[in-house]
């Protein structure tokens, strides 16, 4: 399994910006992507980025607003996150796949990250 910990969050005012980081201990997977979940919601697909190639994909709520991407250097992945509005509160998971998939479906990924949480006012 990748060990994936996760960085960043907090509380952001609408319209703000924040950026997540995850360290990858062993960053050698297919797909890597970063998920969001709300209390009694399925966890559900924010972007993703596959290594070979350097593809990236996002939900279409957070278009043109999240970037994903990858410092290979230092193993980190990150999520800046800009214009952000009260409905991205979440708790925002980075995860990776050594398969590959649907971007998108929990399934797909194998290792996730503990979990940060990003609180929009």
């Amino acid at each position: 399994d990748v060990q994936l910990v996760e960085s960043g969050g907090g509380s952001v005012h609408a319209g703000g910006s924040t950026r997540l980081a995850c360290v990858l201990a062993d960053y050698n997977s297919k797909c890597m992507g970063w998920f969001r979940q709300v209390p009694g919601k399925e966890r559900e697909g924010v972007a993703s980025l596959s290594t070979v190639g350097s593809i990236t994909a996002y939900a279409d709520s957070v278009k043109d607003r999240f970037v994903i991407s990858l410092d290979g250097a230092k193993g980190i992945l990150y999520l800046q996150m800009n214009s952000l509005r009260p409905e991205d509160t979440a708790t925002y998971y980075c995860a990776g796949s050594q398969t590959g998939g649907l971007w998108n479906v929990a399934g797909t990924y194998d290792s996730w990250g503990q979990g940060t949480q990003v609180t929009v006012s």
